[in-house]
Parts: C-alpha cells; sequence; structure tokens
C-alpha cells in the first residue's frame, strides 16, 4: 500500500508570495509616511511664518533606494537643523562673551552673507562708527549718524553742511532673548510613526 501526499497550494511558493507582498507593503508604507513627514514639516515651518527658503531645507531619503525590503525606512531631515532646533525648543539666547546681544534694526540692512549683520560688519561696510548709548529702561542703542536712504538703510550722508544728519538707531543691545517656540515638529513626528503599522496592514491586506 502507498499513500502519496500533495499539498496545493505549494507552502513554500505560498511563504515566498506573502514575504513579496510585505516587502511591498513596509516600503510602500515607510515611504508613503516620509512623504507625509516631510509635507507636514514643510507646512509647518511655512505656516509659522519662517519662510519657504527654510521650509525647503527638510529633505527626505527612502531606503532602500530602489526595490522592496521588510527592513525598509524613511529620514526626513533638515538642511539647516540649527535654525530648525531653535525655533522648535525655544531657548534663551546669550552672547558668547558675556556682554549683549546686538539686534540689527531695518536701518543696519542685512549681511554681505545673508542673515544678520553684525557692528563690526556693518562700520567696514559704511565707513560709519558706532556710538554706544546706555538706556536703564528698555534695550540699550548702537547709534551712528548718517542719514536714512530710499531703502531706510543707514549710509554716510553726502552733505558738507550737515542737512539731513540724523542720530539713527543701528543696533539694539540686550543682554538675552528668549525666542519663541514656533515649531511642533515631534507632533507631526509621532502621528507619522503612529501611522506607519496601518499603513503597512492596508497595503499588505491589498496585495
Amino acid at each position: 500500500m502507498k499513500l502519496k501526499l500533495d499539498i496545493d497550494p505549494d507552502l513554500v511558493a505560498l511563504m515566498q508570495a506573502e514575504i513579496a507582498a510585505g516587502e511591498k507593503a513596509v516600503t510602500a508604507a515607510m515611504r508613503e509616511a516620509g512623504t507625509s513627514l516631510k509635507s507636514a514639516w514643510r507646512s509647518q515651518i511655512t505656516g509659522a511664518g519662517l519662510g519657504t527658503r527654510l521650509g525647503n531645507s527638510i529633505r527626505l531619503a527612502s531606503f532602500p533606494k530602489s526595490g522592496e525590503s521588510l527592513n525598509a525606512a524613511a529620514l526626513v531631515w533638515s538642511n539647516a537643523p540649527v535654525i530648525i532646533r531653535a525655533h522648535d525648543t525655544g531657548p534663551l539666547i546669550r552672547s558668547k562673551n558675556g556682554f549683549w546681544l546686538a539686534i540689527p534694526t531695518l536701518a543696519a540692512g542685512k549681511s554681505a552673507r545673508g542673515g544678520r549683520i553684525t557692528p563690526a560688519e556693518w562700520e567696514r561696510r559704511t565707513g560709519l562708527r558706532l556710538r554706544f548709548i546706555y538706556r536703564r529702561r528698555g534695550p540699550s542703542l548702537l547709534v551712528a549718524e548718517g542719514r536714512l536712504n530710499s531703502k531706510g538703510r543707514a549710509v554716510a550722508s553726502r552733505s558738507k553742511t550737515g542737512r539731513g544728519v540724523a542720530t539713527i538707531p543701528i543696533f539694539l543691545l540686550v543682554p538675552q532673548v528668549k525666542l519663541r517656540k514656533r515649531l511642533d515638529l515631534a507632533r507631526d513626528a509621532e502621528r507619522a510613526v503612529d501611522g506607519v503599522p496601518g499603513l503597512i496592514v492596508a497595503g499588505w491586506r491589498d496585495r
């Protein structure tokens, strides 16, 4: 007497197909979660009034670069981590040398390198000397004798008679500044992580 056992369907093929479906589901879920998080962070940054340039510093990389894997992952980061972290945590900022923080006014203009200009750079650029004015109430000042151009920037006066020359506040001086917390990136990151299992299950079921 002979017995012959046939297993239908083929269990090995079935497991291979299930693993392939899992790889596709996990990979798709991580890519979707990463894309969603990148979009959420960019929207939060621009919505806080920090500009599209800083928003576009948020980048995404998905792994593997091609193909599918049960170990798929997504990495979302910023190319400007110091600025992003400052707006995300709202730190207390003090001067490095323990004296004053110089905050430029509109009359100071911007640095040639972009961003905030320093008192030393401003003096080199304009040829004017800054003068310190201490105030017991409110921030102390660094002022210069000059005139405002059409853009509201302080420049040297060309008048030989002194006409139009005024004392212009160029920098506000404060001992420290508490930066207002304007972002909550952890909130969006937690939402993205919490949504991954559901994305995997939905993708796996569809396949």
